[in-house]
């Protein structure tokens, strides 16, 4: 089966426009990115070769291809028309190619670090976990990260304003049977204490960071449309929801600016964990 093929129709459709998708979807605080960085043992070590997994357009690989420690990244991505955005860029000390969780085109052991960035939630699975540890180095790591706008969040995190509670119940009102990040099925293969052999150390260990961003209404939209659950929608929903959406940002439940822009807010959340040595090693 072709890496394309092993795509969901969701996310083959949802991310069908890759160009908007790259032009309104956030890139990551470089607090967290440090951070994250650190505990993956991959700031400062120079030439490490790093896998960016499902990479998308390369939100991600942008950030780690103008690191100073020029990393030799390996940028995975099933999606054509992704994968496409992408190679346009043509990122220095960075190789595209397409693949998939469960067969990465690296040799075993030969990665220091491997990261999902706004991803994993798409393949948390057993069988994605033994290909990331085939690839990686004993002792290498493996990093999740996700941006989450307080409107695009799990249940149990606190919009900061009225109006992005109201966004927030559009997201999970449109919810669908795909995992994403606020569900937090992710989590479970990488905490399951009953698989054999465990290939990572536990418990996964995590952080995150607040961001703030000041968007225009119409901007607002535009990122909010690039969700997957969203952007699937068409004809008279997509018209609803839209208009929804423009009605909340002229309510008074939103923090605005004297010119009438809308300030977001989330956090940057990160994970890691360390690839332990099986009984064949």
């Amino acid at each position: 089966m072709s890496a394309t093929k092993s795509l969901s129709a969701l996310a083959k459709a949802g991310f069908l426009n890759a160009s908007s998708y790259d032009k309104h979807r956030p890139s990551y605080p470089a607090e967290a990115v440090d951070k994250l960085l650190a505990a993956l043992h991959l700031a400062g070590k120079a030439g490490a070769k790093v896998v960016d997994l499902a990479a998308g357009t390369g939100k991600f690989t942008e950030i780690l291809a103008a690191r100073p420690e020029k990393f030799d990244i390996l940028a995975v991505e099933p999606h054509d028309e992704m994968r496409a955005e992408l190679e346009r860029k043509t990122l220095p000390g960075v190789r595209v190619v397409n693949g998939t969780a469960t067969s990465i085109p690296a040799a075993s052991k030969s990665i220091d670090g491997l990261i999902a960035a706004q991803a994993w939630h798409w393949f948390s699975n057993r069988d994605s976990l033994e290909e990331i540890h085939r690839v990686l180095k004993p002792g290498g790591y493996f990093g999740v990260i996700w941006n989450a706008e307080d409107y695009n969040s799990p249940k149990d995190w606190t919009p900061r304003t009225q109006g992005e509670g109201k966004l927030k119940d559009i997201i999970w009102r449109y919810d669908d049977k795909q995992p994403r990040f606020r569900h937090g099925v992710w989590r479970k293969v990488l905490e399951d204490k009953e698989q054999h052999p465990i290939l990572f150390s536990q418990p996964l260990e995590e952080n995150l960071v607040p961001f703030t961003k000041v968007l225009s209404p119409s901007a607002v939209w535009d990122r909010f449309h690039t969700l997957s659950q969203i952007a699937i929608q068409q004809g008279k929903e997509l018209e609803d929801t839209k208009a929804e959406v423009a009605e909340i940002l002229k309510g008074d439940g939103v923090e605005k600016t004297e010119d009438g822009e809308i300030t977001l807010h989330g956090h940057t959340y990160f994970a890691w964990a360390r690839a332990l040595p099986t009984e064949s090693e």
